[in-house]
């Protein structure tokens, strides 16, 4: 301990009685080993107690039939689309959560591939899931992807915004669920060799092979390429949890025509007359995304191929009132805070329904279309000063503001 005062090389105070460093000249205070004593414990505690999900146990773990149950609650319909997810979902992570056995079975990783129309309920179904298992949950956009070198984001920057949704915790991330939506748009371009290359199709599918099949990836902690001195984080993908979406706009003609030439002998006519022309996208599997434009090695690490069906007018009826998250639920709670009760006539609903069918725009537009109806209600009825603590929106309102509306700013 030096007898002067010196200077400490933390904090910076000059101080009698300071501790000296293994480094000549080098001091240290009281306080600053205290701090950094305080430091290492409570990083020792967080190693110990939160580097895992103690809620992800093996048998804890919810069923198959207790995942769909809790689906039903948030998501209307696609019953088949539930059952292979949660399955799926189920299987990967009891293989997450199995004991480790020496020359035991190795079960391989079940990532997933949603195909359906806009609005139908992907992205509602993957973070549904991640918010009944407490994992960590991000959603991508593929279209923003491009192969390394080039404008735009890596593949690996999906894996830095799982660890932003994880606290940057290594082992929580590596136990999440990334949700690639528009994986149709990353579709190769062309069946054609050509001189140019193509960075944003193909090569981003290249790109995420390694991600989608498991290994371990340098993950920019920050994201993208503007701070190249910054330190990698290694993450292992093996645990993490793939579920991609697209909506694959004509990939039913891909699906007939695969059809049509399979008919072939004396029960022709037999299975073509079995074909639902209505609903021909149940009938997709994995030849009709190669002739889409993904490539063989993609499909084959998204083993389970699955779809959701357009919703017809029942569905979009019960999403608007049916779920724990409906919409019309969601306009009752908010002005209820206001001291209102808020009601919707019946001929209402069904004229949004109505205009939702009519423009094509599946549940998404559904919120946009009661956004336009709801705007003036929602800007003038807080303020209010009547007595009169009720309002029903009726048919002739809602038809009169979105008349006045631009559809293309609904879609």
């Amino acid at each position: 301990m030096g007898k002067n005062k010196q200077k400490c090389a933390f904090c910076g105070r000059e101080m009698e009685n300071l501790f000296r460093a293994e480094q000549p000249g080098v001091y240290i205070c009281h306080e600053c080993i205290e701090a950094g004593h305080n430091m290492i414990r409570e990083m020792k505690q967080y190693n110990e107690d939160e580097t895992d999900i103690k809620d992800l146990k093996l048998d804890t773990l919810p069923k198959p039939q207790d995942i769909k149950a809790f689906l039903d609650q948030y998501v209307i319909g696609q019953d088949d689309a539930k059952r292979y997810l949660s399955v799926a979902v189920y299987n990967h992570y009891k293989r997450v959560l199995q004991p480790k056995e020496e020359g035991g079975v190795e079960i391989e990783k079940s990532n997933i591939i949603l195909v359906g129309s806009t609005g139908t309920g992907k992205t509602l179904l993957a973070r549904t899931i991640a918010k009944l298992l407490k994992v960590p949950f991000t959603i991508v956009d593929a279209t923003v992807l491009t192969e390394a070198g080039y404008v735009g984001e890596d593949v690996e920057s999906l894996l830095t915004r799982l660890l932003q949704e994880s606290d940057y915790n290594v082992k929580k991330a590596e136990k999440g669920i990334v949700f690639i939506d528009e994986i149709d748009k990353i579709a190769r371009k062309s069946d054609n060799p050509s001189i140019t290359r193509d960075v944003s199709g193909e090569g981003v599918q290249q790109g995420l092979l390694k991600l989608l099949e498991g290994s371990v990836v340098n993950v920019p902690p920050q994201g993208g390429r503007k701070h190249p001195e910054q330190e990698f984080i290694h993450v292992n993908t093996q645990n993490i949890l793939f579920i991609c979406g697209g909506a694959f706009d004509g990939i039913e003609r891909k699906i007939a025509q695969r059809m049509n030439t399979q008919v072939v002998g004396f029960d022709a006519a037999k299975k073509a007359q079995q074909v639902d022309k209505s609903d021909i996208l149940q009938y997709i599997a994995p030849q009709d995304l190669k002739s889409f434009g993904l490539i063989p090695e993609i499909i084959g690490r998204l083993p389970i191929l699955t779809y959701l069906k357009p919703l017809d007018k029942q569905a979009l009826r019960n999403i608007l009132t049916e779920p724990n998250n409906a919409i019309v639920k969601q306009y009752q709670k908010l002005l209820s805070m206001d001291g209102f009760k808020l009601t919707f006539a019946d001929d209402m609903l069904d004229y949004v329904v109505d205009k939702a069918v009519e423009y094509k725009l599946g549940a998404r537009g559904l919120r946009g279309l009661m956004e336009t109806v709801m705007m003036d209600v929602m800007y003038d009825l807080p303020s209010s000063k009547s007595r009169k603590r009720t309002y029903e929106v009726t048919k002739e309102y809602a038809a009169a503001r979105i008349e006045k509306t631009d559809v293309n700013k609904l879609m």
